[in-house]
């Protein structure tokens, strides 16, 4: 069909869109099973911060999702690379179950302030400090600044807030690293040999999922699911690809319409 892209990839988030804590969505499993016999590669891309990478496999695992820990690429991964990269010693604001991703990284005597989701380490003291360290110029990195998220009990404050909190203490700006960031999504295809324009990104995030992906070249799939409201993609322009109500629903969109 002239003018129809050709799919080589599919980028798939995790929390609220294949599951919710320790629940999985309805059909999750088989649809990404059927997906993956399609002639299509699959990534899973996670802005979670409140475990480590190995933790979160283990659930999914639990859940019977069929996936590989080479196949999930995190917020925490490409905070770990900038790090390195730029040397960086960091004030680590993010839960114990996920400091194991920073294994290695130097964190004495810090030099950089890092938050994500910690819901354990915001008090007053810790994002006092964080003020006075980057007050003395210190950098602060946005693992993400996700509004908030879904947990079993309802919507839950995610780490935007306090990260925009100390952008405004502080008169600074943040350097965010996960979604919705271009670098990112095209560090996540970087693997695939696949360009933007030959992927689609499935989420429950009208901003952070499918706004991001868009801006960065791809299409971009909303699910109803996990921390998804009424009129999310109005929210966002372009408006998404397609609006529908699940994980199996997008999988079966695309099995149909765009391979």
């Amino acid at each position: 069909m002239a003018g129809r892209r050709v799919l080589k990839a599919v980028l798939i988030d995790l929390s609220g869109t294949l599951h919710v804590e320790d629940t999985a969505v309805p059909g999750a499993q088989d649809a990404l099973n059927r997906l993956r016999q399609a002639s299509v590669a699959v990534k899973f891309v996670t802005n979670t911060t409140k475990e480590s990478k190995r933790n979160l496999l283990e659930r999914l695992h639990r859940l019977n999702f069929d996936l590989q820990e080479k196949e999930i690429f995190t917020s925490l991964s490409a905070a770990r690379s900038l790090l390195e990269q730029k040397q960086h010693r960091p004030l680590l604001l993010v839960e114990d179950s996920a400091l194991e991703d920073f294994t290695g990284i130097e964190t004495s005597e810090p030099n950089a302030v890092v938050i994500g989701l910690a819901p354990d380490h915001f008090n007053y003291e810790t994002l006092n400090k964080a003020f006075r360290m980057i007050l003395d110029g210190a950098p602060l990195i946005a693992i993400h600044k996700a509004r908030y998220y879904e947990r079993k009990d309802g919507l839950a404050l995610g780490p935007g807030p306090f990260v925009s909190g100390l952008e405004y203490a502080a008169d600074c700006k943040a350097t965010v690293v996960g979604k919705p960031e271009k670098a990112f999504f095209t560090q996540a295809l970087s693997d695939l040999g696949c360009s933007p324009n030959e992927a689609v990104m499935i989420g429950d995030d009208a901003r952070d999922d499918v706004g991001g992906a868009q801006n960065a070249g791809m299409l971009g799939i909303l699910v109803r699911t996990g921390k998804y409201r009424e009129g999310d993609e109005k929210k966002i322009n372009p408006s998404p690809h397609l609006t529908c109500d699940s994980f199996p629903e997008a999988v079966e969109h695309i099995l149909k319409n765009l391979l």
